[in-house]
């Protein structure tokens, strides 16, 4: 049976930000199955293992799929990516395969695609002011989406190496049209922002409680393991909404939530939903212009079946 290849650069072609963001609403309406990430440590050839992740999900009488992904860190020696990612759809009919992605664009598209989801509902129509914390590819991939999704006039970036921040408003510029400068700190940025992004590796809290003002909305993206943390404590406690992608994955990876809960300042209890119950909404939740609000992703294998049958929807018209 003959597999189509999608590249990484057909998928972000086959994947607007309009359409990505419904599909992925749409997926999650539907409802599905996506079971928790599977990791297994492989050994490496006269090296450091190499981890393995597989992420399944499913929906009733539709296709399936896979995304594997490695993580191998010494392949930084070597000149070759330390992670690697394919996407593998099956038909729902025969159970054979119908195609493999690239996964990179996939990943980093879907993800953000979901944050853009989120603050349809919980950022303030009027927002336009965005702060991106991190200047990786994700961090790229955000500021499109939130563009795509509210009024955005002025994007800030903020990270660690001074030249990879201007580079990151470079292409943010390019990409959305949209005023985009650096920032000094992340204190800075935080100052009337009025959707804030962060999508970073950090092991310890960049964004603080008292930095974050009335009205804005926290879309935290890093922070996928326990040890990991992107907003203090304080800042989870001072929100009045806390939405998360799902609760199972945010009570085991989401590490902002996680030290939170440790520091005895919030509860799983106090999550008030997931991206299911967004994406059953037909209309903003927020409550008030003041509110704070939190959307935290530790990222959900539906999203990418989502993104990769859009995918194939495309390449098919």
């Amino acid at each position: 049976m003959q597999q189509t290849i999608v590249t990484d650069e057909e998928v972000t072609r086959l994947t607007p930000w309009p359409e990505l963001i419904d599909a992925i609403r749409n997926a999650f309406r539907a409802g599905g199955v996506s079971p928790t990430r599977h990791a297994h440590s492989v050994p490496g050839a006269g090296r450091e293992d190499i981890s393995l992740l597989l992420m399944p999900a499913w929906q009733k009488d539709g296709d399936f799929g896979v995304k594997l992904a490695i993580i191998a860190p010494s392949n930084a020696e070597f000149g070759v990516p330390r992670l690697a990612s394919s996407y593998v759809v099956f038909s729902g009919k025969t159970g054979l395969p119908r195609a493999v992605l690239d996964a990179g664009a996939l990943t980093a598209r879907r993800t953000a695609a979901a944050s853009a989801l989120a603050s349809r509902y919980l950022s303030r129509e009027d927002s336009t002011t965005l702060l991106i914390i991190g200047t990786g590819r994700a961090a790229g991939q955000l500021a499109e989406a939130h563009c795509a999704e509210r009024p955005i006039e002025e994007i800030r970036i903020w990270g660690r190496n001074a030249d990879n921040a201007e580079a990151a408003a470079e292409a943010a510029e390019k990409a959305t049209g949209v005023r985009s400068i650096t920032v000094p700190d992340v204190e800075t940025g935080a100052a009337e922002a009025d959707i804030i992004s962060a999508a970073t590796l950090a092991d310890s809290p960049l964004l603080e409680a008292g930095w974050v003002e009335a009205g804005t909305h926290i879309d935290l993206v890093g922070a996928f393991k326990p040890t990991m943390c992107e907003a203090d404590p304080a800042t989870i406690a001072k929100a009045d909404q806390v939405y998360v992608d799902t609760m199972e994955g945010a009570m085991d990876e989401a590490g902002d939530l996680i030290q939170a809960v440790d520091a005895g300042v919030f509860s799983f209890d106090d999550v008030t939903g997931d991206l299911y119950a967004l994406a059953a909404s037909d209309h903003s939740l927020r409550k008030t212009p003041e509110e704070i609000t939190i959307y935290k992703s530790v990222g959900v294998a539906l999203q990418d079946l989502a993104a990769a049958e859009l995918c194939l929807e495309g390449l098919e018209s």
